[in-house]
């Protein structure tokens, strides 16, 4: 095992720890707080697609950035009737902006906004428990991912799209996950099938994370912004949470839409 495979272990842990600590605190405060925390994040991951798609548009990226933050605040304030033109205002607006992949803009841009209304949803209307259910998911399956694709190797997952991921550190991901769904549902008193939800919503972190890493390569960028030191950007960082949470959202509005 050479000592190149973990080089990037140390910023990682470093800023993830820095990470964990806020979001844990704006997790913790909920309510207004969380909200900011929330709307920032997902303001800065659309000045990350911005900056991708059309890097001279500095100006623009800055702009739909505040549009987003605020589409995603006001989108969970509003009756559910203006819920989603406000969802899909940056992404509309974005894509007469951008000079190409007005598509994958679009596509993003929502994705973003959408997973910004489920993290506020999920803290505000389930409450704190699910949060931290849903974080310690995403954790444990970025984790887990990781280090047991490091030390296992094998087949890669899906090589043209994400060379690193190894089905090794995929079903690793979807063990250390349904580890998490079985120690909450002891704790909740759920029966099994909150372990099967926690292994969907780990699959769905993946699915995010590769989602944005195929986007990247079609960009012709390694990583969404430096912003976070080993991790690349919010994007990087917050790409398998955002499929985790729209996963729940969607979950949410099938079967409880009124509490979404």
């Amino acid at each position: 095992m050479s000592d190149g495979r973990w080089s990037d272990l140390t910023a990682r842990v470093l800023s993830a720890g820095v990470l964990v600590a806020v979001g844990a605190v704006e997790v913790w405060l909920g309510g207004l707080w969380f909200e900011a925390f929330i709307s920032i994040a997902c303001g800065l991951m659309t000045w990350e697609l911005v900056r991708m798609i059309d890097p001279g548009r500095k100006a623009v990226a800055i702009q739909l950035a505040i549009l987003t933050g605020f589409a995603v605040v006001l989108s969970y304030h509003l009756p559910a009737l203006y819920k989603l033109p406000f969802l899909l205002a940056p992404a509309l607006v974005g894509a007469g902006q951008v000079s190409r992949y007005r598509g994958i803009y679009t596509l993003f841009a929502l994705w973003i906004a959408a997973a910004g209304l489920g993290f506020i949803s999920i803290r505000t209307n389930m409450g704190f428990v699910w949060m931290v259910w849903l974080i310690s998911v995403v954790v444990a399956t970025d984790v887990a991912g990781y280090f047991v694709g490091k030390a296992l190797g094998g087949p890669k997952f899906w090589p043209r799209v994400s060379p690193k991921k190894t089905w090794s550190g995929t079903a690793g991901g979807w063990v250390a996950a349904a580890i998490v769904g079985l120690a909450f549902a002891a704790y909740g008193g759920f029966g099994t099938w909150f372990i099967v939800i926690s292994v969907l919503a780990s699959m769905a972190s993946q699915a995010g994370d590769i989602v944005e890493s195929a986007a990247k390569r079609k960009f012709g960028v390694k990583d969404s912004s430096n912003l976070i030191p080993g991790h690349g950007g919010f994007l990087d960082r917050f790409d398998g949470m955002m499929g985790a949470a729209l996963f729940v959202l969607l979950v949410g509005l099938i079967f409880s839409p009124g509490a979404m």
